[in-house]
């Protein structure tokens, strides 16, 4: 069994994109491997969750209006 990893992060607090993060299919309207957030850019955690298999804590992130993308803590960092 996979130990649990606890998130460092919290709901609300603003972060920002460590490198670019990408489509990875998510986004049907979206062309697989479009660039959707840049490095540098903030945004702000809106949800916070587990990937159940992994036990692994994912991010939700609000990266400007209406563009939230799911995050791993080596993808973000605070402001």
């Amino acid at each position: 069994m996979i130990e649990p990893r606890f998130p460092i992060y919290q709901w609300g607090q603003r972060v920002r994109a460590l490198n670019d993060l990408h489509n990875d299919g998510s986004y049907p309207d979206v062309p697989t491997e479009a660039l959707l957030v840049k490095s540098g850019d903030g945004g702000e955690i809106v949800q916070v969750g587990t990937h159940t298999d992994s036990n692994t804590p994912i991010y939700l992130v609000e990266f400007g209006e209406r563009l939230v993308v799911g995050c791993l803590e080596e993808e973000i960092a605070p402001l």
